[in-house]
């Protein structure tokens, strides 16, 4: 498994909440067991006090998205090597899952499993997951969506840093959003521009009188 996966684990975390409009997916274990994906051991780890943690951890992630969001960097890694410190990780070598073309295992740095409890161990592994994004392309590439009220989290992965939505939902949405706007203003200009028109050849008409 890449470092570069482990960001996906801060994206996922994040996006269980929806502040605008007041929605938490994350309100039980099954909800907490469900961000850990494959990692069905860990995921077991779980209890009930993980929930209160886990949305701790969510605020404190959100935090480091808004903070690159908004373009104060240096606050966002700051409160991403706050995270660091507090949750460790513990990197080992593997090459299970991987396999080159001559059969010989490709040897990646894997993230091992937290030996305290099941929200350290998420937290380890998203921060470094996030930390890896930060370093190895910018804080700027870390962003939340533009659609509003939709305010997700998300890794622009683009080669021109162009990405402003989370999804090809939101993008769409906001594209027809713009268009209706585009033509609202559009039909206000030309109605306008009617009454200009029309006042304008009432004027020629009471001056020919």
């Amino acid at each position: 498994m890449e470092l570069a996966h482990y960001s996906d684990f801060a994206v996922r975390l994040v996006n269980t909440e929806e502040p605008a409009r007041s929605k938490d997916a994350l309100t039980s274990v099954d909800d907490v067991r469900a961000l850990f994906g494959a990692s069905v051991q860990m995921a077991r780890r779980v209890t009930d006090t993980d929930v209160t943690r886990f949305r701790n951890v969510r605020g404190r992630l959100r935090a480091v998205f808004e903070a690159a969001d908004s373009g104060d960097h240096g606050l966002a890694v700051d409160l991403l090597n706050s995270l660091l410190m507090e949750f460790p990780v513990s990197p080992q070598v593997t090459g299970h899952d991987a396999v080159r073309d001559d059969g010989s295992p490709a040897w990646h740095l894997h993230l091992a499993e937290h030996p305290s409890n099941a929200s350290a161990g998420y937290a380890a592994m998203a921060a470094m997951g996030l930390a890896f994004a930060v370093t190895e392309h910018g804080p700027d590439r870390l962003g939340l969506c533009q659609a509003p009220p939709c305010r997700n989290a998300y890794l622009d992965t683009s080669t021109n840093r162009s990405r402003r939505y989370c999804s090809d939902r939101c993008a769409t949405r906001a594209n027809v959003a713009a268009y209706r706007a585009r033509k609202r203003l559009e039909a206000e200009a030309s109605a306008r521009s009617g009454r200009t028109a029309d006042q304008a050849q009432d004027s020629r008409a009471l001056s020919e009188r």
